[in-house]
């Protein structure tokens, strides 16, 4: 199915992990909205802007975020989010897409995850609260600070 002019809904719901648990990842209609409104609002336009880009993860059921042991909040569960992971592609780099996002896009939650390891972001219709954050390691655990630039 396709969802926008370069998304399909496959791109958002292709887990190995789901797979090799025989679960099913497959998103409600509400759910389906909204993954529509994030490739629209976030994903067309960094696609127009770079060129193909790679989603590492896009939209998880909450047994399959139970598995691969997801934040319990998280809002791939919502099908509001996704992961971006370019670096070694050939194009343009984590660090680069995170910039694009965070100068000329809305979106609720754009994290730098492990010092670029991949890009999350998320887009939460009329909420957007513009939030930048790093992930970081601390004593084995993640913990989120606000980006500095």
């Amino acid at each position: 199915m396709r969802l926008t002019a370069h998304f399909t809904l496959a791109e958002f719901t292709r887990s190995e992990s789901a797979k090799r648990h025989g679960v099913s990842n497959e998103p409600s209609p509400e759910h389906l909205e909204n993954i529509k409104i994030l490739c629209e609002r976030v994903l067309e336009p960094i696609r127009i802007k770079f060129g193909p880009i790679n989603l590492s993860s896009g939209y998880r059921s909450k047994v399959l975020n139970h598995y691969i042991g997801g934040s319990l909040k998280s809002q791939h569960c919502e099908g509001k989010a996704a992961d971006i992971d370019m670096d070694g592609m050939g194009g343009a780099t984590n660090k680069e897409i995170f910039e694009y996002i965070k100068n000329e896009l809305e979106f609720d939650q754009l994290i730098n995850e492990f010092n670029y390891s991949w890009v999350h972001v998320s887009y939460n219709l009329g909420k957007n609260r513009m939030q930048v954050l790093d992930a970081l390691k601390v004593n084995n655990k993640t913990v989120y600070a606000i980006h500095k630039d």
